[in-house]
């Protein structure tokens, strides 16, 4: 074989090489996104179900909670006093988390809400409040939209204690979902 001919496919290779690299660096990451949009709380349980599941299952699971989403991070425990006519309004017309979502269908003044919670304890179903626990033990990220928060007068410091929250923007649910094998909307 010719000295020229090695070096050929010695080229050859490394530019195979190179593009395999390139391929393999724009490949999906086993990683779950998720927009979750909606605040109700059927929906909300199915986002946490879904996590939880994720979690098991990919490497990375990053719920992006925006307008109505935001508010199951709301903690309780945390009133926050608003200086802004429209943040004291939301304040006061938004729920303040878990426990304070409605059904997104036959809540009938609260009756369908509760026959709901009921029916999970007698079912032994997880909680809305158990599941984002889970969440959160089993490292599911939580990026927050800043833009919501800031329409809807939310602050930092009325959020629930979760050990791996980010306030974001739509960008970074982007850049999450690009590289994701999955990619969902609640």
């Amino acid at each position: 074989m010719a000295h020229g001919s090695v070096e050929q496919l010695e080229q050859r290779l490394a530019q195979l090489e190179e593009r395999v690299e390139s391929l393999q660096a724009q490949l999906p990451k086993d990683q779950l996104s998720m927009v979750v949009f909606s605040g109700e709380l059927d929906r909300m349980l199915a986002a946490f179900i879904i996590a939880a599941g994720a979690a098991a299952m990919y490497e990375r699971v990053v719920m992006f909670l925006t307008f109505w989403g935001a508010t199951v991070m709301r903690d309780p425990a945390k009133p926050v006093a608003k200086a802004e006519i429209t943040a004291k309004m939301f304040d006061r017309m938004l729920p303040r988390g878990p426990g304070e979502l409605h059904l997104s269908r036959m809540h009938m003044a609260g009756l369908g809400t509760a026959m709901i919670k009921s029916v999970m304890r007698r079912k032994h179903v997880m909680s809305l409040e158990e599941l984002i626990r889970q969440a959160a033990d089993n490292g599911v990220e939580m990026v927050i939209c800043e833009m919501s928060m800031d329409l809807m007068g939310l602050s930092v410091d009325e959020l629930r204690d979760y050990p791996n929250v980010t306030l974001a923007g739509v960008a970074k649910f982007l850049q999450e979902a690009g590289q994701s094998s999955v990619t969902l909307f609640i």
